[in-house]
């Protein structure tokens, strides 16, 4: 009887420790309350968490060293002077470009390591990193 009680509690303890192990699905919010598993990112330009892969402008990686070519995505605000690309550098998840006078051309601020530039191509755009074409 007392090998019985003591496997029962033994039992049951190892059951809620792996409870309290167990990750929680979804539970991988950031600091914004974006899921990163479930694919959303933040977006400094719409205030909001969004699906890169879902945005109407999407971009290859050109020359990738790795076996997959990542993608990036390119979102605007309203009035064109600002564009958000999502290319972690250091901290950052997304890069706020601003717009080069009346030129379409968007550039980094000073405030970031490398210099990234957004300018239009064919149909589409490149994203150049310090002059080298890394997205298009």
């Amino acid at each position: 009887m007392k090998k019985t009680i003591l496997f029962s509690a033994v039992f049951l303890g190892s059951l809620i420790f792996a409870q309290k192990k167990a990750p929680i699905v979804g539970g991988d919010r950031d600091v914004h309350g974006c899921i990163g598993s479930a694919g959303y990112t933040y977006s400094q330009l719409r205030n909001d968490c969004i699906k890169t892969f879902s945005q109407k402008i999407k971009l290859k990686e050109v020359n990738s060293d790795q076996s997959y070519a990542s993608m990036t995505a390119v979102i605007f605000n309203k009035n064109m002077k600002k564009a958000e690309i999502f290319i972690p550098d250091g901290m950052a998840k997304s890069i706020i470009l601003d717009k080069e006078g009346k030129e379409n051309l968007w550039k980094s601020g000073t405030h970031i390591k490398d210099s990234y530039v957004l300018v239009p191509y064919k149909k589409g755009y490149q994203i150049k990193k310090n002059d080298v074409v890394i997205y298009q």
